[in-house]
């Protein structure tokens, strides 16, 4: 039986946007991923603090933003699960779902990936999937004998794929459409005409 391999974009997706798009395609591509999980989160952690839109706009957004390519799906595990949701806890429920034969990629930014002791339990989290650091602007370079320290072994289980670099963020969309400025070419047509109908972020 040969093995499944899935990536796992998780994210506020707040809105997704066509950064999002390059780099799950871009490491698709790269891993020969069969397909790539976008996770919308319920409540993420470490964004406790801050508010986020409604979750069935954001998992609108990410369906309307991924529904023309074959290889893209969204998950609504995370926003199924009650209270702040943890990578670790979406791995294993994933793992169990797909079955022993899928091997599971989990797509990081290099921020991220920084804060990785902080999450909970990454030492199991490490072991059971593959992670996936990628360069985002603004934090261009990572030492994964940094983790060394505090998660041993993690190094070995984190590959680096190179991304193009896209200078699109979440926060600058909203902050666009905040300013009544355009976001053409920023999310997917379908995205942006979404948030028009919706009035998000204004």
């Amino acid at each position: 039986m040969t093995e499944s391999k899935v990536g796992v974009f998780g994210g506020t997706f707040d809105p997704i946007h066509m950064g999002h798009l390059i780099i799950a395609e871009e490491v698709r591509q790269k891993l020969g991923l069969e397909e790539v999980l976008f996770v919308p989160a319920g409540q993420p952690w470490l964004k406790g603090e801050k508010s986020i839109s409604a979750a069935q706009h954001r998992l609108e957004m990410a369906i309307l933003a991924t529904a023309s390519d074959p290889h893209f799906n969204v998950s609504t595990i995370e926003l199924e699960r009650p209270g702040s949701t943890y990578s670790v806890d979406t791995i294993t429920e994933l793992k169990a779902g797909l079955g022993a034969r899928a091997k599971l990629y989990l797509i990081v930014g290099f921020d991220a990936l920084a804060e990785l002791p902080s999450w909970k339990n990454p030492k199991r989290l490490v072991e059971m999937c593959q992670l996936v650091g990628v360069a985002r602007p603004g934090y261009a370079e990572f030492d994964l004998r940094s983790l060394e320290s505090s998660i041993p072994g993690a190094s070995e289980r984190i590959m680096i794929v190179d991304v193009p670099q896209i200078d699109i963020s979440a926060t600058g969309i909203r902050r666009r459409v905040a300013q009544g400025l355009s976001i053409r070419y920023l999310v997917p047509e379908a995205v942006e005409r979404y948030i028009a109908e919706h009035n998000l972020y204004v």
